[in-house]
């Protein structure tokens, strides 16, 4: 509980700091600097021993050698390293989503590149300090040495990863995968929560407002907090705002309904976690968005590459594949132990979502015979897998794109071509318009 003189730390600034500590890069190599430095006096300790054999013994000459030369090149590597990092911005902006840095930022294989090298660079400089004309560090060369050949091999799986994941269609299965991973597992509770036929909260009861502290992006919700909160004043908590929704300094953040005891509104306000942009974490939505700005980069007139669309597109169908299985009520209702409804939360149903992926594609990519076919492939195969109730928004988009290609394409042989559906975009089996 917290108490006069002291504040403990909100479940919202507790979140802002895990995005600000997964998203550093600089955190770990730090790390790896106290780290090497611990493990060079250990193997200074530890040098006293009769190991290494004698044909692992360096003249001081020899180590003071190595040794330079070892931080030398971990410098360089660093150097190496940010520079392919300002390459990988400069693509990453250019050609795909600015968005996408945000997960490239969290990259453990990259922090765990720049650790090894810092921690390297900070072992064999503290070993230089004891190296004397009658007194080498023989254990601590040893190590420094092997650990130059782990910082080369990660270095080699560092530049073998970037090279191959930095094309738009790997880094399209990437997101798509971690959006799949987040609409599978992440937001379960609030996906099984039951629907609830009638009002949640009572119509007379007197309603009061949580203000937001400060403007910002939902980037999650505390929904175990939430409830037990509301469960503890006897009140239900509606929140206005769909995750990921930007909310204004002042406004409504959070509506009270009933209640036998009011909540402290900063408690409230602090389970709920606003920041400067969305996040995946709770919401799966934001792959989806940052698929679809892959997709309409490649099919601006600057960039002209509808193939690298079709393969976004590819992942788009199996993110929504996945989505219209689902049930998605709209709005989710959770409950305490005592089955009272407790928590309020706006949430995206199908439309939404499949608006999201396609609407966009389809306005940008009106004029390319491949995207509009390989678009009608992806809204056909969704017609005869998505369930029944969820079939009448995908025929909407199929009659919009054939909107689309009418005015796009004049000529009746090209509107013909344009109207088939290909996986391919154009090469595959292609099927007519129905």
């Amino acid at each position: 509980m917290p108490y006069r003189g002291f504040t403990m730390m909100s479940w919202a600034s507790a979140f802002r700091l895990r995005q600000y500590t997964k998203a550093n890069l600089w955190i770990m190599p730090l790390f790896g600097i106290a780290l090497g430095v611990i493990l060079a006096e250990c193997a200074i300790t530890a040098d006293g021993a009769d190991w290494p054999p004698s044909g692992w013994r360096y003249s001081a000459t020899t180590a003071s050698g190595v040794l330079s030369a070892i931080v030398g090149a971990m410098v360089a590597l660093l150097g190496f390293v940010v520079t392919i990092g300002v390459l990988v911005i400069q693509q990453a902006t250019g050609a795909l989503s600015p968005r996408y840095m945000r997960l490239w930022y969290r990259d453990r294989l990259q922090k765990t590149v720049l650790a090894t090298f810092t921690g390297t660079f900070a072992f064999a400089f503290s070993l230089l300090r004891s190296i004397e004309s009658n007194s080498v560090p023989d254990l601590g060369v040893t190590l420094a040495g092997a650990a130059v050949a782990v910082s080369l091999l990660l270095l080699l799986v560092y530049l073998n990863r970037f090279t191959h994941n930095l094309r738009p269609v790997a880094i399209a299965d990437l997101v798509g995968r971690m959006g799949e991973h987040v609409f599978a597992h992440g937001a379960m509770e609030l996906r099984h929560s039951a629907p609830h036929d009638g009002e949640p909260v009572p119509s007379r009861a007197e309603v009061t407002h949580v203000h937001s502290p400060r403007g910002g992006a939902v980037q999650a919700f505390n929904t175990t907090g939430l409830v037990a909160t509301a469960a503890r004043h006897d009140c239900t908590f509606v929140v206005p705002h769909l995750i990921g929704g930007y909310v204004p300094p002042g406004a409504v953040l959070v509506e009270v309904h009933g209640g036998t005891s009011a909540p402290d509104h900063q408690q409230v306000a602090g389970l709920i976690a606003l920041g400067p942009e969305r996040t995946i974490e709770q919401d799966p939505a934001f792959a989806l968005r940052i698929l679809v700005d892959i997709a309409i980069r490649a099919l601006s007139p600057a960039v002209n590459d509808p193939t690298t669309a079709v393969q976004v597109l590819n992942h788009v169908e199996s993110f929504l594949t996945l989505v219209g299985s689902a049930r998605l009520p709209g709005r989710y209702v959770m409950a305490d132990d005592r089955g009272r409804p407790r928590l309020v939360l706006q949430g995206r149903d199908w439309e939404d979502y499949l608006q999201l992926a396609v609407s966009e594609i389809r306005d940008y990519g009106a004029t390319s015979t491949q995207v509009c076919r390989r678009l009608r492939a992806l809204l056909d195969g969704l017609v005869e897998t998505v369930p029944p109730a969820q079939r009448p928004p995908v025929r909407v988009e199929l009659d919009l794109l054939s909107q689309s290609v009418e005015r796009a394409f004049t000529d009746p042989a090209c509107r013909a071509i344009a109207q088939q559906a290909d996986r391919q975009g154009i090469g595959g089996r292609s099927r007519p318009h129905r």
